[in-house]
């Protein structure tokens, strides 16, 4: 790798003039998306990357016909190896797993399917998921690809695929909960959620909740965070209150896109303490993720640049 790198924190370098036309450049958005909803980390995704980036410099670009095809192949076999290696990691993770979340441009919210795509309720039924299944749900109904690419990508059977495809579908579309991107609307819901926090009225913060609301913590067991999911308006509203009881809703707060959702972001003494996203729809907060785990969160104010490669949309 070229040690005079000027590309921004964590970008390949691509050796010797012209970088800026490299297919590896130009699609980076693309791939880091597919290596980062295959992986739910911004750190794994950027290994897959690296790894990725390293296979591409050493091939002969001339018998390359299709590079943005090639480098998708690649980018996913890498990711599908990776995810294999995690997974045992994660079953013994302390307390609720989130996924690792990334700072998103407000572009993000109005490609509602992007959006959804890389939001917290999705990635964790992701996580549930088969790293077949996943590969096969994510490269067809999010980015687009035909099931004969994919049977190429990941080494199966066209037939294989297509079973795979209808499987994993089946499973997501029963269980994702919807909402609604970021928006000046549901930033003011959750400027009201915080001021309730804030002044413990209750009933205030009660109305802002859905009665099924879901509140989710990730400290990784190396801060202080709930181990389990809370469900229920009246123990979240508890829950919330004993949080803001301990200071921590007096501490600076910015309003920030979190995966394609609205999030806010607190301090303590200057660093990033926790992020905290919020799920809303029909006007009701139906979702809180908390990530405190602080290896979450040393690269959470990066901007990721995301894309989904212009293909065709998300099938409901």
């Amino acid at each position: 790798m070229n040690d005079q790198c000027v590309d921004p924190p964590g970008e390949p370098c691509a050796p010797g003039p012209g970088r800026a036309d490299d297919p590896f450049i130009e699609h980076r958005p693309l791939l880091f998306t597919i290596a980062y909803e295959m992986l739910g980390s911004a750190t794994d995704a950027e290994d897959v990357l690296q790894e990725s980036y390293l296979r591409w410099s050493a091939v002969d670009r001339a018998e390359v016909e299709h590079p943005r095809a090639y480098l998708v192949r690649v980018v996913t076999r890498q990711a599908l190896n990776h995810l294999r290696a995690v997974r045992a990691r994660r079953e013994e993770y302390v307390g609720t797993w989130l996924p690792e979340p990334i700072r998103t441009a407000p572009e993000v919210s109005e490609d509602v399917i992007l959006a959804e795509s890389v939001s917290m309720a999705v990635m964790l039924v992701l996580e549930t998921l088969g790293p077949a299944e996943r590969a096969v749900f994510l490269l067809h109904d999010v980015f687009g690809y035909t099931h004969p690419e994919i049977a190429a990508t990941i080494g199966k059977s066209e037939v294989t695929v297509r079973q795979i495809a209808h499987r994993a579908r089946r499973h997501v579309h029963a269980r994702r909960r919807r909402f609604e991107p970021d928006s000046d609307a549901t930033r003011e819901i959750i400027q009201r959620f915080l001021l309730a926090a804030a002044t413990g009225e209750v009933q205030a913060l009660m109305d802002l909740l859905a009665p099924d609301v879901v509140q989710i913590s990730d400290g990784g067991g190396k801060v202080s965070a709930a181990r389990r999911p809370i469900v229920g308006r009246e123990e979240v509203a508890r829950f919330v209150l004993g949080v803001a009881r301990t200071g921590a809703a007096d501490a600076p707060v910015e309003h920030v896109t979190c995966n394609g959702m609205p999030a806010a972001r607190f301090l303590a003494g200057g660093e990033l303490d926790w992020l905290l996203a919020f799920e809303i729809r029909d006007g009701r907060i139906t979702g809180l993720y908390g990530i405190r785990n602080p290896d979450k969160l040393h690269r959470a104010d990066t901007v990721r640049a995301l894309d989904r490669g212009g293909l065709r949309p998300w099938k409901p």
